[in-house]
């Protein structure tokens, strides 16, 4: 069954660069109140800025090999990003209100990325498993970016409400509706189940399970545990690393008979 399409191809390109500035400006915006929770000076925000608003797109592009990533193309993009860094550096939320801009605006980018990145994909020739891939990096790109040059975790690797999964989620939605004959459709259904995820993640606390509370119960994981505590104590016992590093038989109560006693008999023989 093919759905009804509300856009003609020129509209789906159109609607597609559209909300591909509009994430732009918001993950700009976004980097921006991190350098200033940061006290980065301007040039500062500029660059935290420029990589959250286009570092995704244009790690999209680069792997897409379609021709030179967008935002290097386009003269709208640069300007675009420098103008939501601007905004975060002169303007003064309240904690209040950011924290409702915030999550409206992180939920937001990601519904608009995926369907950006999946359209992108699709004008490339490829098929829906590439689709899928690129609309989630083009989702969580320019974020991991930002995080790592920061030197802070990167929210795509969890500790935290639904991110990476959602622009999974959203990027299929999207790819579905497409291969339905309505991509227009899949553009309203990907941001809005975004945005329903993303405040339900935020808001009651939604999300993956996590591998904290399980550790490896072989022998060599309980080595390595031993191991990781020693150093942290800084008491380092010879016949434990030994044990780490190389395999070897054990004599008397738990040690390992080392590679010089040979040598010494050898020695001794000689």
């Amino acid at each position: 069954m093919v759905l009804m399409n509300l856009l003609s191809v020129d509209g789906l390109a159109v609607v597609t660069n559209v909300l591909d500035l509009a994430g732009v400006f918001a993950s700009a915006l976004l980097g921006g109140s991190i350098a200033r929770t940061m006290d980065f000076d301007l040039f500062g925000f500029l660059v935290v800025g420029f990589v959250s608003g286009l570092g995704g797109g244009m790690l999209r592009d680069t792997l897409l090999q379609n021709g030179p990533p967008v935002a290097l193309v386009d003269p709208l993009y640069v300007p675009v990003a420098i103008a939501g860094a601007l905004i975060a550096f002169f303007v003064s939320f309240s904690e209040l209100t950011w924290d409702r801009l915030f999550t409206v605006l992180d939920a937001a980018v990601i519904g608009f990325w995926a369907v950006v990145g999946v359209q992108r994909t699709f004008d490339a020739g490829l098929d829906w498993p590439a689709a899928i891939i690129m609309g989630t990096i083009t989702a969580v790109g320019g974020g991991a970016m930002r995080d790592l040059l920061l030197r802070r975790v990167p929210a795509v690797f969890g500790g935290n409400a639904l991110y990476a999964t959602v622009a999974v989620a959203a990027s299929a939605v999207m790819v579905i509706a497409s291969a339905l004959g309505s991509p227009s459709i899949g553009i309203i259904a990907a941001i809005a189940l975004s945005l329903g995820l993303r405040w339900g993640a935020v808001r009651r606390g939604w999300g993956l399970p996590n591998g904290r509370e399980w550790q490896p119960k072989s022998t060599l994981g309980s080595l390595l545990r031993r191991g990781r505590s020693l150093r942290r104590s800084r008491v380092l016992r010879p016949d434990a690393l030994r044990l780490l590093r190389r395999p070897g038989r054990r004599t008397g109560r738990g040690s390992v008979r080392e590679e010089h006693d040979t040598s010494g008999d050898s020695s001794l023989d000689g």
